[in-house]
């Protein structure tokens, strides 16, 4: 069964549909048939140059390029397995994760020859370094090779719906990164819920422009479009302009980022003069969305929402229909057509309308488990405490509550909340708020001790260019609109706020940071960096 050759099935069905623009080489388009025999002479020099057979994994270390796609779908071809690894990490941090996956070949980039030589003495599983283009090392091999390879189908491999096709790694913004295996079923079924639930169409283009080593950048649009025939744009990484240009010039219905490239848009000059016209779905994941942005992108008319998922998780878990937009703010609204869900308190017994609990998830979607790792997968994926031998659930560890008529809505992660003399604040809230003024660019709140109250918020905060703001205007802009519990009782003004691989805000490096010594709830502090 041809489970994980996606291309040969496309090819067949569309060959000469427009696939892939490719923005690092003057556009060039490429169509599925063209694509699907790149792939196979991709596969075919994995399998005959470096002995690659299915169960074995490839490590990539490089930045968003089609060549990157080819080795993604040349590896389903084969039953073989994807490491996506986060360029963004120190060699120290990537060595731990080569360890974890024991890949037999590295593929790197030009831009990451240096990390290339350091790892090289660090993995003794890998056999073959490949360079895509700048070679670390003469001895190693070259990606153009494939070249001299046949553009015919590898021989056939027989799989299951249960074997793996990526290792991806979590975020890490609570530890030490975990490798969510992703199989052929899971990614299948995430495609599935999204072009059922979200509309999508073989017309539909897409910008990829997130990491290629997050799951956002393989599941959001990108497989989706592979399996209906769309078409993705593959940029090497987000930038601003480059985003407005394609939106310009190319009729682009489709865009997926973190809440922080759309600050970066909205403060970038090119967002005046934007004809988002053509755009029919502009989507917000990876971490709570700011109603501040929405609302600046439904002034221009775009029915711009919040999503949610996780590497876990398809990424794909809800659809908000375009009618609710305005009228649900902030709400995630619906799961998608095969995913279960629901908010949970401690004894697994269900959440009421507005009670906030645990999200937990099932669904063909969901991940396998952690590669080597069976602890953390029975923590994570394992029975409701109130029905021991029932089915297993995901345990998100995403705080969420559904309304009255059914709408979800994330509130945040179950670690970040800060418990204030017994009351519950959600950072995500407060964050809304500061993002709503004028001078903050961008904010995040985190949970400081106190003599009195235990723990109480602390902003830390990145203004505008050219934007004055002290902390006593800050706090009492939000004394205006918040419950006094949920006001910060200090305040830091960042250059900027440090980022994970995903380009979400991270938390646990600003609580390292900024979390200081207890406060005095007589004289909170004002501290200036």
């Amino acid at each position: 069964m041809h489970i994980g050759d996606w291309l040969f099935r496309r090819e067949l069905l569309t060959p000469d549909k427009l696939a892939l623009i490719d923005t690092e080489h003057d556009h060039r388009a490429v169509t599925y048939r063209e694509w699907n025999r790149a792939a196979n002479r991709t596969a075919n020099f994995l399998r005959e140059r470096l002995g690659i057979a299915k169960g074995d994994r490839v490590a990539v270390l490089a930045m968003n390029c089609v060549e990157y796609l080819d080795v993604w779908f040349a590896l389903g071809k084969l039953g073989a397995i994807l490491q996506n690894l986060n360029w963004r990490l120190a060699p120290a941090e990537l060595t731990a994760l080569l360890q974890d996956a024991a890949p037999k070949v590295l593929i790197y980039g030009g831009e990451f020859c240096a990390q290339a030589n350091e790892l090289r003495s660090h993995t003794s599983s890998v056999r073959n370094f490949v360079a895509v283009e700048g070679k670390a090392d003469g001895g190693d091999a070259s990606f153009a090779e494939r070249e001299a390879f046949s553009a015919a189908p590898p021989p056939p491999v027989e799989l299951d719906w249960s074997d793996p096709w990526v290792i991806c790694y979590t975020g890490g913004t609570t530890g030490t990164p975990k490798g969510a295996v992703l199989t052929h079923g899971s990614i299948t079924a995430n495609s599935v819920n999204t072009i059922v639930s979200w509309g999508l169409t073989p017309d539909d283009v897409a910008v990829l422009d997130s990491p290629l080593f997050h799951t956002g950048g393989l599941n959001v649009f990108t497989a989706p479009l592979a399996h209906i025939g769309g078409t993705s744009i593959v940029c090497k990484r987000f930038d601003a302009e480059t985003l407005f240009n394609l939106i310009r010039d190319l009729r682009v219905t489709l865009y997926f980022n973190v809440p922080t490239a759309f600050l970066v848009l909205q403060q970038h000059p090119g967002w005046q003069e934007a004809d988002f016209g053509k755009l029919k779905l502009v989507i917000s994941g990876g971490a709570p969305c700011p109603i501040p942005v929405l609302e600046r992108f439904w002034a221009r008319g775009v029915d711009f929402k919040t999503g949610y998922g996780l590497t876990e998780a398809g990424p794909n878990t809800f659809w908000l229909p375009p009618k609710d937009v305005r009228a649900k703010p902030g709400a995630v609204g619906f799961p998608l057509f095969h995913v279960d869900v629901r908010v949970c308190r401690a004894d697994g017994s269900e959440c009421g309308p507005d009670e906030v609990g645990e999200l937990v998830v099932r669904g063909p979607h969901v991940c396998a488990g952690y590669w080597n790792n069976p602890q953390a997968t029975a923590e994570a994926i394992h029975p409701l405490a109130n029905d021991p031998g029932g089915p297993a659930w995901l345990h998100t560890g995403d705080l969420a509550r559904r309304d009255a008529e059914g709408y979800y809505y994330i509130v945040g992660r179950s670690k970040d909340m800060i418990i204030s003399g017994g009351e519950n604040i959600y950072p995500a809230e407060v964050e809304n708020v500061m993002h709503a003024h004028p001078a903050v660019a961008e904010a995040a709140l985190i949970g400081v001790p106190h003599d009195k109250w235990g723990e109480v918020g602390r902003a830390v905060v990145t203004l505008r260019p050219g934007a004055h703001l002290s902390e006593a205007e800050l706090i009492s802009f939000l004394r205006e609109r918040l419950a006094s519990y949920k006001v910060p009782k200090s305040a830091v003004f960042a250059d900027e706020l440090p980022k994970t691989g995903a380009n979400k805000v991270d938390k646990r490096m600003l609580v390292e940071k900024y979390r200081g010594e207890i406060e005095s709830h007589a004289n909170p502090s004002i501290q200036r960096h």
